[in-house]
């Protein structure tokens, strides 16, 4: 996927030049730093985070592809909607509303989004419609309960079933396609424990890196590059 990037390459400054410095100096008046949450304190930090979602949207070649319906689980600040919008995609985006610096970011970005919790063995609200791609980046929405000394509990297999069967028949098109990214481990190991990766396998995903991709049919393993139509 570097090289798909390094072959057609996107100039993230093309999509900063858009936003107003003005208002975004604003923003980090409204929202001041808070202590207890410095990892979300980045989000204010446009041009970093609108480099890393460009290159998110190349990885999928949405640079390259025609417009896409897409939905973004967990879409937090709204940088990567705003991106795949930039590119001529429409989007949406979900989330809980726990952060308020993510309700200035999204207003400045122009980013839709609803407001949800993910729940295990829980439907998620019906948006009235269907998606191209459903995409979710350092999906945190998995863990239920912090145990202390960096541990989660953490989603079952049977619960990353519910979940993926849920988006295959209510909210991909016949075509579409379902995007997971997650963080490594606290110990630097792979999300993917053997019982997890064999999990996600049985259910179709192509699993590279921190990365699972599947389609909305279950006999169909996608692939990264989009399709031409």
């Amino acid at each position: 996927m570097h090289v798909c990037r390094c072959t057609h390459p996107v100039n993230a400054q093309r999509f900063l030049d858009r936003l107003d410095p003005a208002a975004w100096r604003q923003l980090r008046k409204l929202y001041q730093p808070r202590p207890e949450a410095l990892k979300i304190n980045r989000f204010d930090d446009a041009a970093y985070w609108v480099t890393i979602n460009v290159e998110r949207a190349q990885d999928l070649w949405l640079d390259r592809s025609p417009p896409l319906r897409i939905l973004d689980l967990g879409c937090g600040a709204g940088y990567f909607l705003y991106v795949c919008q930039s590119l001529g995609h429409e989007g949406l985006g979900l989330d809980t509303s726990r952060e308020p610096l993510f309700h200035g970011t999204t207003a400045l970005l122009n980013v839709r989004r609803i407001i949800s919790r993910i729940d295990p063995g829980v439907p998620l609200p019906d948006l009235g419609e269907k998606f191209d791609l459903v995409t979710a980046h350092r999906v945190c929405f998995h863990r239920t309960e912090r145990l202390g000394n960096h541990k989660w509990n953490e989603w079952t297999p049977a619960d990353w079933k519910f979940f993926i069967n849920d988006i295959r028949t209510r909210f991909l098109r016949l075509d579409g396609r379902l995007l997971l990214d997650f963080n490594p481990r606290r110990n630097g190991s792979s999300f993917f424990t053997p019982e997890l990766r064999a999990c996600f396998r049985s259910l179709g995903a192509r699993i590279f890196r921190s990365k699972a991709l599947l389609a909305a049919d279950p006999s169909d393993r996608p692939r990264f590059k989009q399709k031409k139509h």
